[in-house]
Formats: C-alpha cells, structure tokens, sequence
C-alpha cells in the first residue's frame, strides 16, 4: 500500500495557546474547530508525545518532533534524575505542564514515556531515549 501526504521529522502546526520559551516541553495535538493544533498537556493521562522544538504565541505555527525509540531526544525534567530512571510526565500544575520527572516511588498508576541517559538536574533539559513503556502500577 502506497502512503500519500506524510511526512517524517518535524510537525509544524499552529499553537492553540501561548507556547513562546517552552522549548523542550511535551505537547500533545488538539483539535480546534476541525484544524490540528500543538497544546499542553491537561492531565498526566495526555498523550503529549511530542517534544516542542520551535514555539511561539497562541495561533503561530509551531514545531515539535514525535517521540520516537530511535533516537534520543532532550526534555525538560522536574527534580533530578540519573541515567536508567524511568521517566513518567510530571504533575499537571500550571508550572510543570509538559515537563517529565523520575518515576515516583509513591502508589499510583504512571505512565513511562523515556529513558533518561545522563545525570540531570531541575529545569534542564535532560537526554532521554523516548521508551514509551506504558502503564507503570507502584504499590
């Protein structure tokens, strides 16, 4: 089967809100109004699996890269984390949205999304390989 109108690489969609400085973030696609856009996550349970690499102001075009096994990527990390921790999205909180932290030891369902491969520290932008594991259950 032949596949017609792809792309690989980089997507370019319009922000459907303010994404100026928030390089390095995950995002997920929105529907507004018929027309795909790039947004925040909401909630931990988003699939934000894309990486913003190029953003803007609400309704600007945007550019984020897919998570993808083959090859790392760089995500801003909430707290601290050393290369094998397993990275899960951070909390939702108006100030983290969109940001990774270490799979927590505390009961509860995570979801897994990265690897990380190097030391990393609050607010940096750690490399990760994108594992996208899935559902993690800590009891």
């Amino acid at each position: 089967m032949s596949q017609t109108n792809v792309q690989a690489g980089q997507i370019v969609l319009p922000a459907n809100e303010e994404l100026t400085g928030k390089e390095g973030l995950l995002v997920k696609i929105v529907n507004d109004s018929t027309v795909a856009k790039f947004a925040l996550p909401d909630a931990v349970t988003d699939l934000a699996l894309f990486i913003l690499t190029d953003g803007d102001e609400a309704g600007n075009s945007v550019a984020a890269l897919p998570m993808s096994p083959d090859r790392n990527v760089r995500i801003r990390l909430s707290g601290a984390c050393i290369p094998g921790d397993v990275l899960v999205p951070a909390d939702i909180d108006g100030t983290m949205d969109g940001m990774v932290k270490v799979l927590p030891s505390v009961a509860g369902t995570y979801r897994g999304i990265a690897i990380a491969e190097e030391v990393g520290v609050d607010g940096q932008l750690v490399r990760a390989r994108p594992a996208l594991i899935g559902y993690i259950t800590v009891v």
